[in-house]
């Protein structure tokens, strides 16, 4: 079947108007009208119009990017301020895993560890959390949690397994600060713990540490909490903390003194043995208490600065005062004296040795000792200035203090047979130089000398020939001794009972003329007699003459 000239197709187009080709056009000769065979027809071509709507297939990936903005928006939004550390050493610490923690809660990571330009420090980037804002501020310590053995005890031994970790503690300043130093040592107490804290100024650390305790009559009141040496280098300062409500008993003239060890004292009255504490004998501590005489009734402010004595006794004595600077020159060794040693006026202390040093002298070098004296001390006691005791006599001696350590205090006393005034010291400074007196060991250790060497004087080889050669001629003689004993013996003795007798006879003889009844007797005393009758003859005749010294011309005339 044949399509009409006329007719056009579904898509408009007519083919009624082709032209019939011949052979070579592929079609039927020409004049040579045979039907035509039949050909498939050409596909329709329609118009399709497309929606305006999106396709469904981009919903994913849109849902994607909105949820992952809204993760990056709440990770902006939860993620606190990034912070950078400086640590000593990165023992133990690793990148995104090494947690930063406040009261065993995780508050950051540290997301990056690198050196310093000039390695000499490690710096750790922490990414703090958004509570953990106010860390981010002046004053917050960090630190490194290793175990560790303080005076508070044993720590961090939980990060034997689990590994190491940045301790933190927040600071009380709103100023932020991005930067911060490790802490040289980790704080013992939560500033947010009840109590007060003071300042402690002490001449040496001692056995103390971080952490150890602080006594109230024996009780732990409180601890250590940091110490540091001053700027000078001369003195280290403490900072304590009193728990409430024993900080209440801290008043402005409270005593601190160390009560670390043992207290071993030797005196008059026994050995006295004190502690405080089998911890403080362990890891040191401080005790603290008010003297009577200095009770108050307000306790002290927050950070009141205190001096840390030495011993319980240091901190009870009473202010000293200004002190006058004295010089002593001994003339002997001070091997035994220490500074700080004591001096005393009769066993009243008045001062301390200050220095100890060497001074030329005439005949080689003298130790001269300066001393601190006290003046309230001595007129406490009535006993006037330090110039008017000088000149009245006193001065200083070194004395034993202990014959079990062998140490020498000074000991003043009166010796009004010294002479010395009071002079300058050189360099222009006023001191008083009180003189000196040997030790009473020294004084027994000079007479000795002075003995040894009058006995070395003494000839005693000289001495021994001489007494060998008396006790030779003393043998000879005895030997002679003996013959001659042995002579008498034979001859002379008979003679000398001979003569014996004879002068027993004559001492009888003797006796019978002088016996009271014998005629010599009887003589005697007739002549004794005669003699007193011419005595008193002589008598009258002087008495006469005396009366009538004529007569001795004239003669006597009668009656």
């Amino acid at each position: 079947m044949m399509a009409s000239a006329a007719e056009p197709d579904k898509n408009g187009v007519s083919d009624g108007g082709q032209a019939q080709t011949g052979s070579d056009g592929g079609g039927a000769p020409a004049g040579n009208l045979s039907p035509d065979p039949v050909s498939p027809r050409e596909p329709a071509i329609r118009a399709v119009h497309r929606s305006r709507r999106p396709s469904t297939i981009w919903l994913l990936p849109l849902l994607a990017l909105i949820v992952g903005g809204l993760l990056l928006a709440k990770t902006l939004l939860d993620h606190g301020p990034t912070i950078t550390v400086s640590f000593a050493d990165a023992a133990g610490m690793e990148a995104g895993k090494t947690r930063v923690k406040f009261r065993d809660v995780e508050i950051g990571t540290v997301d990056a560890i690198h050196l310093t330009e000039d390695g000499t420090r490690v710096l750790a980037t922490v990414s703090l959390a958004k509570e953990a804002k106010r860390f981010a501020v002046d004053g917050t310590l960090f630190w490194i949690v290793r175990p560790r053995l303080a005076g508070s005890g044993i720590s961090g031994l939980e990060t034997l397994m689990s590994g190491v970790y940045i301790g933190a503690l927040p600071g009380r300043s709103h100023d932020e600060r991005l930067e911060f130093e490790e802490a040289e040592t980790p704080p013992a107490s939560d500033p947010g713990a009840a109590g007060t804290r003071f300042r402690l100024q002490a001449d040496n650390i001692g056995s103390l540490d971080v952490g150890s305790p602080v006594l109230y009559r024996r009780i732990t009141a409180g601890h250590v909490e940091s110490f540091k040496l001053d700027s000078d280098g001369r003195r280290i300062t403490m900072t304590i903390f009193v728990k409430s409500p024993y900080d209440h008993f801290v008043l402005p003239n409270t005593a601190f003194w160390h009560a670390s060890g043992i207290d071993l004292t030797m005196g008059a009255d026994g050995v006295k043995v004190d502690t405080q504490s089998l911890a403080t004998i362990l890891i040191g501590g401080i005790s603290f208490e008010t003297p009577a005489d200095r009770l108050g009734p307000d306790s002290a402010p927050p950070d009141t600065a205190f001096t840390l004595a030495q011993n319980k006794d240091e901190a009870f004595r009473q202010p000293d005062g200004e002190s006058i600077l004295a010089t002593m020159r001994f003339g002997q060794s001070t091997r035994g004296l220490t500074l700080g040693a004591p001096v005393d006026l009769r066993g009243i202390p008045v001062g301390r040795v200050k220095s100890i040093r060497l001074e030329r002298a005439s005949d080689g070098y003298d130790p001269v000792v300066e001393v601190d004296i006290y003046p309230e001390r001595i007129k406490e006691a009535g006993a006037g200035s330090l110039e008017g005791l000088v000149a009245r006599g006193m001065r200083a001696q070194l004395r034993t203090g202990s014959l079990v350590t062998g140490q020498l205090y000074i000991g003043l006393d009166f010796f009004p047979d010294d002479k010395t005034p009071s002079t300058q010291t050189p360099g222009g400074t006023r001191a008083i130089a009180i003189a000196t007196v040997p030790s009473d060991l020294e004084e027994i250790t000079r007479h000795a000398r002075s003995i040894a060497a009058k006995l070395d004087a003494v000839p005693f080889d000289a001495i021994g020939q001489d007494t060998h050669t008396a006790l030779a001629s003393l043998t000879t003689l005895l030997g002679h001794l003996d013959d001659t004993v042995a002579k008498t013996n034979t001859s002379l003795i008979p003679e000398i009972a001979q003569t014996t007798k004879e002068l027993r006879t004559t001492l009888q003889a003797l006796h019978s003329v002088t016996d009271g009844d014998g005629p010599l007797q009887q003589d005697a005393r007739e002549a004794i007699r005669e003699l007193s009758e011419a005595g008193r003859s002589l008598k009258t005749l002087s008495d006469g003459l005396e009366r009538r010294p004529e007569s001795l011309l004239r003669g006597r005339s009668g009656d």
